[in-house]
């Protein structure tokens, strides 16, 4: 209780917006200002033009906010939260296909570097992935990046052949399609929602594949009272808190991201207290990183 009082005092201090991802835990979810995913977090932040914004998730995220809004300082509190799948797709190793394979447009999931965007054509988010890359000419060579499941789970939907990086979310492989059939087995009155990030394996047996923002709007519009919930497990708070009177079953074992739970209030408070650590980008690689965002938001605002 002191900690969250003492953050509530410094964010007033500073006129600070905290951002929390919906993966992160619980007590971080619940101090936060807003609760989502990355890309609308980051788009909340460039709206309320706070000076200083602390983002609670991992580092890419952080770093989008910083790209969207230059003029704030953007504090990440724990900078050893990272994402290994974002890491996977390097920017020397995109600038080198791109080099290679000159007429392929460049799709990066918004799980990327900034280093990385300021190497690639257009960025997409899991929730409008489809309908962006349907809007592309059948003719049009693509290169999605970084995650295959995504790339896969698209590909097969639309019908559209793609080349995929090789790339995963080492939470979301962990997700087997034996893990579905026994939840189901358990509660076979449940939808099965999972994330496109998945093994397609994974999201052939499901109901409904959505990012996280697609789960809480379809979650909180269903007349369906029970749900089996196929991602990162700290999604559950929210959709509990948002929908007290259905039911939630997580996948067993629970499926847990370690970097998206490092982030503590401790970290919090301290990040307050120092204004650090903070997200630096030069100007050049802020520039070229916002680019493939803003034509993303320009085809789908």
């Amino acid at each position: 209780m002191l900690e969250e009082q003492e953050i509530s005092t410094l964010k007033r201090k500073h006129r600070a917006l905290i951002l929390a991802h919906n993966y992160t835990r619980p007590e971080i979810q619940d101090i936060a200002d807003f609760v989502g995913d990355s890309l609308e977090l980051s788009r909340k932040a460039a709206e309320c033009q706070a000076p200083v914004i602390v983002f609670c998730g991992v580092r890419f995220m952080a770093e989008t906010a910083k790209i969207l809004s230059p003029n704030s300082i953007v504090l990440h509190p724990n900078p050893h939260a990272g994402c290994p799948m974002a890491d996977m797709a390097s920017s020397e190793a995109v600038a080198a296909y791109k080099k290679n394979h000159p007429d392929t447009l460049v799709v990066a999931y918004v799980n990327t570097t900034a280093a990385t965007k300021t190497q690639v054509d257009i960025c997409c988010t899991s929730g409008n992935a489809e309908k962006l890359i349907s809007g592309i000419k059948k003719e049009q060579k693509i290169l999605f990046l970084p995650d295959a499941n995504l790339g896969s789970n698209i590909s097969r939907k639309l019908k559209r052949e793609m080349d995929l990086w090789t790339g995963w979310c080492p939470t979301h492989n962990k997700i087997l399609p034996e893990h579905i059939i026994q939840a189901k087995a358990l509660h076979p009155q449940a939808v099965v929602l999972v994330h496109p990030e998945c093994l397609p394996a994974v999201t052939a047996l499901a109901d409904h594949a959505f990012s996280t923002g697609g789960m809480l709007k379809f979650v909180r519009e269903s007349d369906c009272r029970e749900f089996i919930i196929g991602t990162e497990c700290g999604i559950l708070h929210r959709m509990r808190k948002e929908n007290p009177t259905k039911q939630f079953y997580p996948l067993e074992p629970n499926v847990l991201c370690p970097n998206m739970k490092k982030i503590t209030l401790e970290d919090v408070l301290s990040s307050l207290r120092d204004l650090e650590p903070r997200i630096e980008l030069d100007e050049e690689t802020r520039r070229k990183a916002r680019l493939p965002i803003d034509r993303m938001l320009e085809v789908l605002p």
